[in-house]
């Protein structure tokens, strides 16, 4: 397995697998959920490779690929991972067959274009997560855009067109941004190459990197999606279909989180360390702007949304706290929130197909009438609240320790974004699943059995995380320290020995 392209087998895998499904009759519905339910889980069980193949306690870029690509413009295929991207990278392989076994049977028209559409996505998360050349990882940022589109644009909600062009023109205006800004590093590198490495470090002025950190950084703020960039996110999330909101939330927002590490930080030291008060200015808002918003909504999956806004306000806060401890939280706090937001929506997902209502006041008493779908809910609400014990605790709390050491208001303030987010996941339990059976309760069934197994992984990776979240730190934690010393902060205060 060490001699094999890993790497590319993960990213072109699903592409090849879209082919096979391309070649499939439309007629035949059947075959062509199984090959895209066998390419996810095939996808997943090969990235299982990475765990052994990947060295723990080394910083540096592990499992690299090389290819000339157009060597007359210094472009090459280049892959590689190390500790902020191998997590990330686990996430998606993971994520993806489950959200596909859930939404089993979901859609009844144009199936060939929604299951090509959901492969050609993970082809594109995961080159984007592994790509160290600058125009390979903006071909991939740019391509997902096209089967997110037509996911949220074609399958989605009643609003779905107006989601999807919001959602894409955010997207796309960010992505320029970023674009010109590879394109000066560039020129300034010597025209030569666009090798992430070769391009660290560039002697730039104070005005060349607050101008090229900017516009690094409103691409990725707007994938995040970081306030006041998120308008797009509530919107998209409503209309997309349950694989969709499942997709955007696990996975798509963590390359915005990704982004900000990768490139922002290391590339403009001075800039990060001009900008971070400010930005952490605004992640405050977004945790706190993000759960008083979902505490009054009425539909549970745009409770989620917003709760999205406010969880990932935290991971951009531990980043910009510059604190190893806060920032290594930050990592993990993205896969975190990948798994518990990703469950919440298909629960949500299998609700609606159900009653095909989203509204809270239309529930009372799903506990009673669904005590399997109520208890798996309250378990993945309490992870998404970060009670200690379940992964989201060991994420947040890493953030506020860290942030407390270099930004105590910060720290302070975000910390009531953790109380918020107990009262509005709280209340929206007790309304709809205590009390009497009413409503569309009444008719409610509880889960299947292939929804059962679609959650149990789910359920068991959030508990072990959060019961033993060492085999995720001691990977991200060489890495972050990395970067943070390059930024002039201390290179190890997280207090995590890879070793222990």
């Amino acid at each position: 397995m060490a001699d094999l392209p890993l790497l590319s087998i993960l990213i072109w895998l699903p592409a090849v697998a879209a082919f096979v499904v391309a070649m499939i009759p439309s007629t035949r519905t059947e075959a062509i959920r199984r090959v895209t339910l066998a390419a996810t889980l095939l996808v997943f069980v090969i990235s299982l490779a990475l765990f052994p193949a990947f060295e723990v306690g080394e910083a540096g870029f592990q499992l690299t690929e090389r290819v000339a690509w157009i060597p007359a413009w210094g472009i090459n295929y280049q892959l590689g991972v190390d500790g902020i991207t191998w997590p990330l990278v686990m996430l998606s392989t993971f994520i993806i067959p489950l959200a596909v076994l859930a939404t089993w049977g979901h859609v009844d028209e144009r199936q060939k274009g929604f299951y090509i559409a959901v492969l050609s996505l993970e082809t594109a998360v995961i080159g984007v997560f592994t790509a160290l050349d600058l125009i390979l990882f903006y071909v991939f940022f740019e391509a997902m855009l096209v089967p997110m589109y037509a996911l949220i644009g074609v399958w989605g909600g009643e609003n779905r067109r107006y989601a999807a062009v919001k959602f894409f023109l955010y997207t796309l205006i960010g992505g320029l941004l970023m674009l010109v800004a590879i394109l000066y590093l560039y020129f300034k590198g010597g025209a030569t190459t666009f090798d992430y490495n070769a391009l660290r470090g560039l002697p730039l002025s104070s005005t060349e990197q607050i101008w090229l950190f900017l516009a690094f950084f409103i691409a990725f703020a707007i994938k995040v999606p970081l306030f006041p960039f998120h308008t797009w996110l509530p919107d998209a999330h409503t209309e997309a279909p349950t694989i969709g909101s499942v997709d955007l939330a696990a996975i798509l927002l963590k390359i915005g989180g990704y982004g900000i590490i990768r490139f922002s930080l290391p590339y403009f030291p001075e800039a990060t360390q001009t900008l971070a008060p400010t930005i952490m200015g605004l992640a405050v808002v977004g945790v706190l702007y993000g759960a008083l918003v979902a505490m009054v909504q009425p539909d549970i999956k745009r409770l989620v949304a917003y709760s999205s806004v406010a969880h990932m306000g935290f991971v951009v806060l531990g980043v910009f706290a510059l604190n190893a401890q806060s920032t290594a939280g930050s990592v993990v706090q993205m896969v975190n929130h990948g798994l518990s937001t990703g469950a919440l929506f298909i629960l949500i997902g299998f609700m609606y197909e159900r009653t095909h209502s989203r509204k809270i006041a239309d529930y009372s008493g799903l506990a009673k009438a669904t005590p399997v779908f109520g208890g798996l809910f309250l378990v993945v609400a309490l992870s998404s609240l970060a009670l200690p014990g379940l992964n989201g605790f060991v994420g947040e709390f890493p953030i506020l320790l860290g942030s407390f050491q270099t930004t105590p208001w910060a720290a302070v303030l975000a910390a009531f974004g953790v109380v918020f987010a107990a009262l509005y996941l709280l209340w929206a339990y007790q309304r709809m699943f205590h009390g009497p059976v009413e409503g569309k309760a009444a008719g409610m069934t509880d889960l299947t059995m292939r929804e059962k197994v679609v959650m149990v992984p789910l359920i068991a990776v959030i508990v072990g995380i959060g019961l033993y979240p060492k085999p995720l730190y001691e990977r991200v934690t060489p890495t972050v320290d990395q970067i943070i010393a390059e930024i002039g902060a201390p290179e190890n205060v997280s207090g995590l020995d890879p070793a222990d």
